[in-house]
């Protein structure tokens, strides 16, 4: 069943596509690629990148994903304007500003082709020793986080960027880093729903496109599961928080599943509990994570409804977001970056958060 590619966002191995990631992308249908720092030089490659990826769609073109939070995560580095962490940017108590600022990276995001963006993070820092969510949360108070990152998602969705909220059911009270090992929480239901779940439910009222399932166990949920691998939490996100769009997993290649699970077993383990896209930073091992989850549609052990479902969710999206695709023009690409435009908004948004700064210290 060619259709189950389009439940995998795979990497690429650099700048342009080798002729075996065109292969694999074109026949078996892959639904996504998502874009680090080595798959970038500069806008115009960026574009010409893209469309060559877009080439082997099959019906509707692939997601363009990558994490382009501001502050210290983001890809592309050079020639983008370059935002603040989210932390800094709620010290200016302006939505408004926020809103500004995601807009902007809607707009350079859009000019080269990227039409989703992992971001904004959810997660409150309610622990200064996490050192992985950090400066990239809106901060400590709830109801701050919530409307900052409401502001988040209508300006990356208003330019047509597909936003994510990050990471369910909450990372700001880890210590842990998924990268690396599975941290585990021990809160109960109802203080996860008076703090963690808060910004998410402000992120699926803002009509949030993708919601992302985090690697971290959550007793109260499943005490003997992580998250991206436990129907319970899918299951909560659904009925508790009333998400109909997409659940999309964490990294899959991350030390918090792969020091536990082969990856086809947690690919399978994750489409049955739930999750509706599968994201791997590489492609040998998204094409491991595939061909065993294709085995298994076979063997009937990930079954037809089920598929068939998240098949509808994801066309549903790319529906709404990526039926007007043309290629793009690329002499056009680097007007949109980087503008004065640009540059002033990020100006005023720095004026901003210095003024704050200075006033919190008198």
């Amino acid at each position: 069943m060619r259709e189950l590619g389009q439940l995998f966002i795979t990497g690429i191995s650099g700048k342009s596509l080798t002729d075996d990631e065109k292969k694999f992308i074109q026949e078996e249908n892959i639904g996504g690629v998502i874009l680090f720092a080595n798959n970038y030089d500069n806008p115009a490659q960026l574009a010409e990148l893209v469309n060559s990826i877009q080439e082997l769609r099959d019906h509707y073109p692939l997601f363009i994903a990558v994490d382009h939070e501001g502050g210290r995560v983001i890809r592309f580095k050079q020639h983008f304007t370059q935002f603040p962490s989210m932390l800094d940017i709620a010290k200016t108590d302006s939505p408004k500003q926020s809103f500004a600022a995601h807009q902007v990276m809607g707009k350079e995001l859009k000019s080269c082709g990227v039409n989703i963006n992992l971001s904004p993070v959810c997660d409150i820092f309610s622990n200064p020793n996490n050192k992985v969510i950090g400066d990239r949360s809106f901060g400590q108070d709830k109801e701050k986080v919530s409307l900052f990152v409401s502001s988040a998602i209508r300006g990356l969705q208003t330019e047509n960027i597909m936003a994510c909220a990050k990471h369910f059911p909450g990372h700001g009270c880890t210590t842990k880093d998924s990268h690396f090992d599975l941290p585990i929480v021990k809160k109960t239901m109802e203080e996860l729903r008076a703090e963690e779940f808060i910004p998410f439910v402000k992120a699926v009222k803002s009509r949030v496109e993708f919601v992302m399932m985090a690697h971290m166990q959550v007793d109260s949920i499943d005490e003997e599961l992580p998250c991206t691998l436990s129907k319970n939490a899918y299951d909560l996100l659904r009925s508790e928080l009333k998400f109909k769009k997409v659940i999309i997993t964490d990294d899959m290649e991350m030390k918090a599943i792969t020091d536990n699970y082969s990856y086809g077993e947690a690919a399978i383990m994750a489409l049955n509990a739930g999750a509706d896209v599968l994201e791997y930073r590489s492609m040998d091992t998204c094409k491991e994570a595939y061909f065993a989850a294709k085995e298994a549609y076979k063997t009937k052990s990930i079954t037809k409804d089920s598929v068939s479902e998240k098949l509808e969710r994801v066309y549903e999206l790319k529906k709404q977001y990526l039926s007007e695709y043309k290629p793009l023009y690329i002499p056009d690409v680097a007007k949109t970056i980087g503008t004065e435009a640009h540059e002033k908004v990020l100006k005023d948004l720095t004026q901003a958060i210095n003024i704050k700064s200075e006033n919190s210290n008198t």
